[in-house]
C-alpha cells in the first residue's frame, strides 16, 4: 500500500496474457530470418490462425524429424512450442523451446532465438530460476551470433526475471546494459522507472519514466503502462495532482486496456472516502 492507503501492485512481471502476446509480438523468428515459403513458415503462420490445430501439425512433423536426427527437430521443436506458448501452457512451452536450442547444435542465431522465448514461457510459468539460466544462454547466443539488438532484447527479460528471484543489483545493471544498446526502446525505460521505484530510487525512477513517455508511442499498450507507471510514482512522491492528470491520460488513450483498468482502480481509490 501507498499513500492514502493506494494499493499499487508491480507491473514489471507480465500477465500470463501479455507473456503471450510479447513472445507473439516480438516476432522471434522472422526477426533475422528471412522464411520462404517452407513447412517451417507454414506451421509458423498456423499458429495465428489455430494454435492447436497448429499444435497437432508440430507434433506430427517433429516425429517425421526425429528419423532424420536432431537438428531436424528443431524447426517442429520451435514451432510447437510457440503453439502451446499461444495456448499459455508454459511448462511444455519451455520444454520444447528448449529441445529446439539444443538441436540446433549448427545455428547458433536459430539457438538464441529459441533459447529467448524458452527463456520468455519459463517466465511466464513463474519458473524464474530457469528462466534467469535460459536468457542467460540466449544472450551469449545472440552475442556469439553478432546482433547485438536481440541480446539487448533478451537482456531486459532476463531483468523481468531477477526482479522477480529479488536480485535487483544485477536487474539494475542488466536495464542499464539494455538502455545503452536500445535507447528508443520504451520498454527499457519503463522497465528501468519501475525498478528505480521498487529500490526507493524515486529520483531516477523519474528520469528513467520521463524518457519512457518521450518516446512511447501515444495510445500504444506501452504507452499506457508507461502511464501508470508515471502515475504510481508520482503518487509516491506526494505529487497526487500529476498521478491522476497520469493515470487519467490512460484512460483518454487505451481505456480498455489492461493499463485503463488499473488506471480506473486508481482513480477510483483516490475518489473514495479515506477509511477512519
Amino acid at each position: 500500500p501507498g499513500p492514502a492507503g493506494l494499493n499499487l501492485p508491480q507491473i514489471d512481471r507480465p500477465s500470463p496474457q501479455q507473456a503471450a502476446r510479447r513472445i507473439e509480438q516480438r516476432n522471434w523468428l522472422s526477426l533475422d530470418i528471412a522464411l520462404p515459403p517452407s513447412r517451417f513458415k507454414a506451421c509458423l503462420d498456423g499458429v495465428q490462425a489455430d494454435p492447436r490445430a497448429a499444435e497437432t501439425s508440430a507434433r506430427t512433423w517433429l516425429a517425421d524429424a526425429g528419423k532424420s536426427g536432431l537438428s531436424a527437430t528443431a524447426p517442429p521443436n520451435v514451432c510447437l512450442g510457440y503453439a502451446l506458448a499461444a495456448q499459455q501452457k508454459w511448462q511444455p512451452a519451455e520444454q520444447a523451446l528448449s529441445k529446439a536450442r539444443a538441436a540446433a547444435t549448427s545455428d547458433v542465431l536459430l539457438r538464441a532465438q529459441a533459447g529467448g522465448m524458452a527463456g520468455n514461457a519459463a517466465l511466464a510459468g513463474g519458473a524464474n530460476e530457469r528462466a534467469v539460466a535460459l536468457l542467460e544462454a540466449a544472450r551469449a547466443d545472440a552475442v556469439a551470433a553478432g546482433r547485438p539488438i536481440l541480446a539487448a532484447s533478451i537482456t531486459l527479460d532476463r531483468a523481468r526475471a531477477l526482479v522477480a528471484l529479488g536480485r535487483l543489483a544485477e536487474a539494475e545493471s542488466a536495464l542499464a546494459d539494455a538502455r545503452t544498446t536500445l535507447p528508443d526502446e520504451p520498454q527499457a525505460w519503463l522497465l528501468s522507472a519501475t525498478l528505480a521505484r521498487r529500490m526507493d530510487k524515486l529520483a531516477e525512477a523519474q528520469k528513467f519514466i520521463e524518457n519512457a513517455v518521450n518516446i512511447a508511442p501515444r495510445g500504444s499498450e506501452v504507452g499506457g503502462e508507461i502511464g501508470v507507471e508515471a502515475g504510481v510514482i508520482a503518487m509516491l512522491a506526494g505529487r497526487e495532482d500529476a498521478a491522476r492528470k497520469s493515470w487519467q491520460s490512460v484512460l483518454d488513450t487505451v481505456p480498455a486496456s489492461e493499463a485503463g483498468k488499473r488506471a480506473t482502480f486508481y482513480l477510483g481509490q483516490l475518489s473514495a472516502p479515506a477509511k477512519q
